[in-house]
């Protein structure tokens, strides 16, 4: 685990994962060039950890639950900050936050009870976090632009993230319930 640990991509996870306060602080503080700045760093340092598992071939199985949980660390947060701020609306918070922990929760569940390991995310879970991710942007990027443009982009977003969480989570527990039915697996409890 420790070997793992010292790998460059997870170390890149990592450096994400301390990223997150700092950007939450910023947006409190209604500094959001430098929240943006700091979100910015965070989606390059994302793509780069990625990049480096497969060019490096440090792949682990640690980073492979580290970074999407990172991800929606860094996503959730940003989501309940802006709420709080009054950047976001929360009905989309809560539907953001929501669907990312009943997905954790099933995911650690299924994990603990059953054989399936395989938590890969689907069409709809990438369309989801794309959306989400720009919506982010766009809500920084309303906050120091006076362009009308951004702002009705930035609408948009919210509510292409709205239905794109839902309809992730829908399809994430039809596959699930499909994998569990079609594998015959068997719980611990049973």
């Amino acid at each position: 685990m420790f070997k793992q640990l010292r790998a460059t991509p997870n170390q890149l996870t990592l450096l994400r994962l301390i990223f997150i306060p700092f950007i939450a602080m910023m947006v409190v503080d209604g500094r959001f060039a430098w929240a943006l700045a700091l979100f910015v760093v965070a989606g390059i340092s994302d793509g780069m950890d990625g990049y480096l598992a497969r060019r490096l071939n440090q792949r682990t199985t640690l980073g492979q639950y580290l970074d999407p949980i990172a991800d929606k660390l860094l996503l959730s947060t940003m989501f309940v900050v802006l709420a709080v701020a009054h950047k976001v609306p929360w009905k989309i918070t809560i539907l953001v936050f929501s669907r990312d922990l009943g997905i954790l929760i099933v995911s650690i569940l299924l994990y603990m009870t059953t054989s399936l390991r395989d938590f890969k995310p689907s069409f709809w879970g990438k369309a989801n976090t794309v959306a989400q991710i720009a919506t982010v942007l766009l809500v920084f990027l309303d906050e120091l632009s006076f362009a009308q443009w951004v702002t009705t982009l930035k609408v948009v977003g919210y509510w292409t993230t709205f239905a794109l969480t839902l309809l992730s989570w829908v399809h994430y527990t039809v596959v699930v319930g499909q994998r569990l039915r079609s594998s015959g697996t068997k719980s611990i409890a049973a």
